[in-house]
């Protein structure tokens, strides 16, 4: 197994690791109150990710206090507050227990006076970080580089092959100028992706694997997407010519197809040059990598699953299974039209959940070593998404080890809801101007695999229902593409 050249992780405290940019906010804000002077959303470039003695001199510029004053009970304020409420980040300490398991060298970079940079490692554990730099050890602190390349010299390691985890720009940008690479995990100012700059929501999906690949980026990959085609989308004029734009702009390897119409898979591939699987009149996988086993009922129904087994350039393999429950009775419109409680919404899921254990035996039945996407159209929301439902058919694939790609980039369902059904249905097709319930019901789920990224796609602004015949997406479903990272295969 291969990896890649990750030299260490360097960590911002404040609201990276703990939570106490809320507190570092609260403090200042308890000041400025006393000064008579109310912060605001404008006030952040000063207070976030700044040191106490940037803060308090832009304080004293505004009301005419002294700055060392500010100063000495800005720290008071702060201390005080650290003291009784620290909160690890979700994801934190796993992902800093998880590097020390693996052997790479952590640091800690803060802004923040070793005094509470010292009460933050007694409650995280001192034994997690090979060094630490504060405020108190460099001329200059962040935005300047000098911290992080303070901490790159203690390590005796090179920053381009370090990943720094930020949550405010300030941060971002004193490791951008020392040379790391960074993952950015805003707390409470949004931060924009850039080159060599990846954003994420929490620490919660993050691990060694992924920040190697942040590093390594260029490594074996694997981008798989899941598709309802939608009648195989004879919705749409030219719809065949719009799907093959649409998989040749993604870049995706392998499109696991639900509604294909019967032929749609084979002409998909053979107009791409790629290989292909179908199964029944409904369901197919396209890919552009060789198919060296199929898997499942090749006569299966409208409802049902199918799988292929792929070899990828980097000679490793990889099972692909697509899915499609059944359509009815369909959760979210009893629960938003029926007014049916959980319990009446999860018994009427039967149907869908004998499905789906139908397609999980399928594949506990092939090799356990070879790792599995599950993609498809499940008809039915996710207890990630909507928990006041214990959804059936996503826990039993949970249940199964499968893990929702899309949840684990975007573990936040209110930030990033990820609806897949509909980008054309706005109000209920049944004319009653009710507002059609959107959801996440297309899933890439996997086993044995690193995500690297996922998302959903829709082409262009597509027209709502019923005006959709000139539409440039040829469905009524999003799709979801994830990229994984693949360990090249070594061969003696």
């Amino acid at each position: 197994m291969s990896r890649s050249a990750l030299q260490a992780a360097l960590f911002d405290m404040d609201g990276t690791l703990v939570d106490t940019e809320r507190l570092w906010w609260e403090a200042v804000a308890e000041v400025a109150a006393g000064l008579g002077r109310a912060l605001t959303e404008a006030d952040q470039p000063d207070v976030l990710g700044r040191p106490v003695e940037h803060t308090a001199d832009w304080l004293a510029a505004r009301t005419g206090a002294d700055g060392a004053a500010l100063a000495a009970e800005l720290h008071r304020e702060f201390a005080d507050r650290v003291r009784t409420g620290i909160v690890p980040r979700p994801g934190a300490l796993e992902l800093l227990r998880a590097l020390a398991r693996e052997g790479v060298p952590t640091a800690l970079v803060t802004a923040s006076p070793r005094a509470v940079a010292d009460t933050v490692l007694d409650v995280l554990g001192r034994d997690l970080f090979a060094v630490s730099v504060t405020a108190d050890d460099t001329e200059h602190t962040k935005p300047a580089p000098d911290p992080y390349l303070a901490a790159c010299r203690a390590l005796g390691v090179d920053p381009a092959a370090c990943v720094a985890v930020e949550d405010t720009t300030t941060g971002v940008t004193s490791a951008e100028a020392a040379g790391c690479v960074v993952l950015a995990v805003p707390s409470l100012a949004p931060i924009e992706e850039a080159p060599g700059r990846t954003v994420r929501e929490s620490l919660q999906a993050v691990t060694p694997a992924s920040l190697r690949r942040l590093v390594a980026p260029d490594g074996p990959a694997l981008r798989v997407m899941t598709w309802n085609l939608w009648y195989g989308g004879t919705k749409v004029r030219d719809h065949r010519a719009k799907q093959l734009k649409v998989i040749t702009e993604t870049g995706v390897d392998v499109v696991g197809l639900q509604e294909t119409y019967g032929t749609a898979a084979q002409e998909l591939a053979d107009a791409l040059g790629w290989h292909h699987h179908r199964a029944g009149d409904n369901l197919g996988i396209i890919s552009r990598h060789p198919i060296t086993a199929r898997l499942g009922d090749p006569d299966v129904g409208f409802y049902g699953a199918a799988g292929v087994r792929i070899r990828t350039d980097s000679g490793a393999e990889v099972d692909i299974w697509t899915v499609h429950l059944d359509h009815q009775p369909y959760g979210p419109y009893e629960a938003a039209f029926d007014g049916l409680p959980a319990a009446e919404l999860i018994a009427h899921e039967e149907v869908r959940l004998a499905q789906l254990r139908d397609c999980l035996r399928r594949v506990d039945d092939t090799v356990p070593a070879v790792p599995v996407v599950l993609v498809g159209d499940f008809n039915s929301p996710s207890h990630l998404d909507r928990p006041h439902v214990d959804w059936p058919v996503t826990r039993a694939a949970e249940a199964s080890g499968l893990r929702d790609s899309y949840r684990e980039v975007h573990p936040d369902p209110v930030r990033q809801p990820g609806h897949t059904w509909s980008p054309i249905h706005v109000e209920h097709e049944d004319g009653s101007g009710r507002p059609e319930p959107q959801d996440r019901i297309d899933f890439v789920l996997h086993r044995g695999l690193a995500v690297l990224d996922s998302r959903t796609h829709v082409g262009g602004v597509p027209r709502t229902w019923p005006d959709v015949a000139d539409n440039d997406w040829p469905s009524d479903h999003a799709a979801v593409i994830t990229t994984f990272a693949l360990d090249p295969v070594v061969r003696e």
